[in-house]
């Protein structure tokens, strides 16, 4: 079976994404349309911004960073982007995040859990679907949206939401199926 990726697309001190992504991550290995299931904290990557001189389709990588970032990416063969919304788009880290690749993200499933407070992060996911079909890309239709101000308790921590998870295993079973649909492009490519 394949793996997945989840990747928490925050960096910002005092972030719930985190928590976000240990819950989802925690309902994919529940789910078990994927043997091997990774949480990825762009914090804990600590790319800098975009600082590799060749394009990124030439896959050639100077710095250590980005040859372990293309590693994580390349190993996968789907990804659930954990991500904010921030003024109505998605995170600069994330973007940076994507942009240091080309090659690694081709012909793979993407979904999405976003968070926000009163679009439950949707715009950005809006925006960013843009963006991974460029890098061919394929963003499935279902999605996960955490409105903040309902999901969390008095203290910060996530409210149990039998809705939520309910969205969550509609978009693992979306993203694994298309993920074996299209293993044979990712042979190929």
């Amino acid at each position: 079976m394949p793996r997945l990726n989840v990747i928490v697309a925050s960096t910002r001190p005092g972030r719930v994404g985190r928590r976000i992504g240990d819950w989802f991550t925690a309902a994919a290995l529940r789910h078990g349309g994927f043997d091997d299931v990774r949480l990825v904290d762009l914090a804990e990557v600590g790319l800098p911004f975009h600082d590799e001189p060749h394009h990124p389709s030439e896959g050639n990588y100077l710095h250590r960073h980005t040859r372990e970032w293309s590693e994580t990416t390349a190993a996968a063969d789907a990804f659930v982007l954990v991500m904010p919304e921030y003024n109505y788009g998605f995170s600069a880290p994330l973007k940076n995040a994507i942009d240091y690749l080309y090659h690694e993200w081709r012909h793979k499933p993407v979904g999405f859990v976003s968070y926000g407070m009163t679009s439950g992060g949707l715009r950005a996911v809006q925006m960013i679907k843009q963006v991974v079909t460029t890098l061919n890309m394929v963003p499935v239709n279902e999605a996960v949206a955490v409105f903040l101000r309902q999901a969390l308790d008095s203290g910060g921590e996530l409210r149990p939401d039998p809705g939520r998870d309910d969205a969550a295993e509609l978009m693992l079973d979306q993203l694994a199926r298309l993920t074996v649909a299209l293993a044979p492009l990712r042979v190929a490519a």
